[in-house]
């Protein structure tokens, strides 16, 4: 009985695990879409000047 309860906890554990990648690379995906329509609608006068960027760091 033990062993099932601890394969059990293993496949809960596993799925999880599984669950919160898959989350974290559609959120990465997200913040990489974000990250590109920065470039795109930084606007062109923005050229040189200390504004240049659209991130702060």
């Amino acid at each position: 009985m033990g062993i099932v309860i601890a394969v059990l906890l293993l496949a809960l554990i596993l799925g999880g695990v599984g669950f919160a990648v898959h989350v974290l690379w559609w959120i990465a995906l997200a913040v990489l879409v974000l990250w590109l329509l920065g470039f795109v609608f930084r606007g062109p006068g923005t050229a040189g000047g200390p504004r240049s960027r659209w991130y702060r760091w």
